[in-house]
């Protein structure tokens, strides 16, 4: 089974404030008024006037990232980081094998990161997207790792996370479809 991500990550309002007036910024929601916003290269190009690049190269700590964060990006997301943290993060598996890198900007700076790993063999709060959210300021909850607890693993790419927020789905809505599926199941 594959999954791909490219997105920022916040809180919901920072991220609305700050995407009121773009045309192709889709907010995910996600638990603990965190939400996601899916990086397209329709989005790219708005925020930074030109075309995406992206990396040839392996992830490594040099490259860590599949998509080329320029200066306007960087200089986009850094602006951004004044109203709080703001995280960058990528993922990508298929069959076992990928990686998953993370940055965060805090007060119009780098702050963290950027980080890769593509064996994951470590204790998963040290995987770089975990890691990451600590910085944003999740809260460790019932689900394996800050990555579920916000409800990271709900859909699987993109698009999944296109539809996600112009449907306005919250990550509570596949929580309650599951509850809904088991009562179904006891015979309840």
């Amino acid at each position: 089974m594959s999954y791909q991500l490219s997105a920022v990550i916040a809180d919901v309002e920072l991220l609305r404030e700050q995407t009121a007036e773009l045309d192709h910024a889709v907010l995910g929601e996600l638990r603990q008024d965190f939400a996601l916003l899916p990086v397209t290269p329709q989005l790219v190009e708005e925020l930074t006037g030109s075309l995406p690049d992206y990396s040839v190269e392996e992830r490594t700590d040099e490259h860590p990232f599949d998509l080329v964060l320029g200066p306007a990006l960087t200089a986009t997301l850094a602006r951004w980081s004044g109203r709080g943290p703001v995280a960058y993060v990528e993922a990508e598996f298929f069959g076992g094998l990928g990686y998953q890198s993370a940055a965060v900007w805090l007060d119009g700076a780098l702050h963290w990161g950027p980080r890769v790993d593509s064996a994951l063999d470590s204790p998963r709060e040290g995987w770089p997207i975990n890691a990451a959210l600590v910085e944003l300021g999740v809260e460790p909850g019932a689900w394996i790792d800050a990555f579920a607890e916000l409800g990271l693993h709900l859909e699987r790419n993109t698009a999944g996370w296109l539809a996600h927020g112009r449907r306005r789905l919250s990550a509570d809505y596949w929580d309650e479809l599951a509850e809904q599926w088991e009562e179904e199941q006891s015979g309840r």
